[in-house]
């Protein structure tokens, strides 16, 4: 094996060396990187751009050619509302219940997700019997689909499911779970949460065990309580840590939408529609398909991400620099 190989390794050292010569060992490194870049370009930037060129221009044609500009018609319709607070004085009243659902579902899931998860680190940074094991379980949602998730959830909470199986058995009142506006939303919320949580859990966990030992000998030596450990020592110091997975699951928040769809389709009505599902539905699911106002749409949203990020990267700096 090795005497073919390294013939036809000697065939590449030739060119490899010329380019080298002609120019130089910096300039090298974009040899070996322009095939990733245009990879990247190709199906990244480039849809990026015709993603604006979308959102400015009309009909139902995919076609740019068979698509009229009109500007920023697309983004006028979106953000025509009398009041933003009440989307039915919005034109596109579906966006803005698609707002409005995606702002209560990243404040009531971010909450959730961020205090479970930095529990779960909390014992399961703690010296208990398997240890091992229950990091594994905690994981292990993380490693299945979304949609097989969501569909084994509508299983247990359909109206002949698992949960009111079991509440039947013990003489309790069923409840139809998936067609309560109510119940839907908070059932998506709770999902998310056990679905992402194990994510989360190892990031903050990883931030738990890189706070030197020394410091908690020092403050069990003043005979400091658990929750003055906790607040002036662990936490300032996983703060860095925290702020990472604050925006990570913001902009996961933002982003939700399989498990979700796959779990309720956005009912009942539109109690669980968010914005990316309004995105889908306008530009490959309805009819007729209006790419013009998804595009829009996904920019508003794309500009929303830019910013959390950018706050993260300035947060991350501030921390940095001390």
């Amino acid at each position: 094996m090795l005497s073919l190989i390294t013939p036809l390794m000697q065939i590449i050292e030739w060119p490899m060396r010329a380019l080298q010569r002609i120019l130089g060992p910096r300039k090298l490194a974009w040899v070996f990187l322009l095939p990733n870049l245009f990879l990247f370009g190709f199906f990244t930037f480039l849809p990026v751009i015709l993603n604006f060129f979308y959102a400015t221009t009309g009909s139902d044609h995919i076609l740019l050619e068979d698509r009229p500009y009109v500007g920023m018609r697309n983004f006028d319709e979106l953000m025509n509302c009398t009041s933003y607070l009440d989307p039915n004085s919005c034109q596109i009243d579906l966006f803005w219940r698609a707002v409005h659902n995606t702002l209560w579902f990243i404040v009531l899931q971010v909450g959730f997700m961020v205090f479970f998860s930095m529990t779960t680190a909390l014992i399961l940074n703690r010296k208990i019997r398997a240890r091992g094991f229950f990091r594994a379980v905690f994981f292990f949602p993380v490693l299945l689909s979304p949609v097989v998730v969501a569909l084994v959830w509508k299983w247990i909470l359909q109206d002949q499911g698992a949960l009111n199986a079991v509440l039947d058995h013990f003489g309790l009142q069923t409840v139809n779970w998936m067609l309560s506006p109510t119940w839907a939303f908070a059932w998506s919320v709770f999902i998310s949460v056990w679905f992402h949580m194990g994510f989360y859990t190892l990031i903050l966990l990883a931030g738990l065990q890189s706070i030197p030992r020394d410091v908690y000998e020092a403050a069990a030596m003043d005979a400091a309580s658990p929750w003055r450990v906790f607040r002036k020592i662990t936490l300032p110091l996983l703060m860095p840590t925290m702020v990472v997975v604050l925006v990570l699951s913001l902009i996961k928040g933002v982003q939700t939408f399989d498990e979700v769809y796959a779990f309720t389709g956005g009912g009942p009505g539109s109690a669980t529609t968010l914005v990316i599902q309004f995105i889908y539905q306008n530009g490959f699911a309805g009819a007729p398909r209006l790419f013009g106002l998804a595009s829009a749409a996904s920019i508003l949203v794309a500009i929303v991400l830019i910013a959390l990020t950018a706050v993260q990267l300035w947060i991350t700096r501030r921390n940095a620099n001390g």
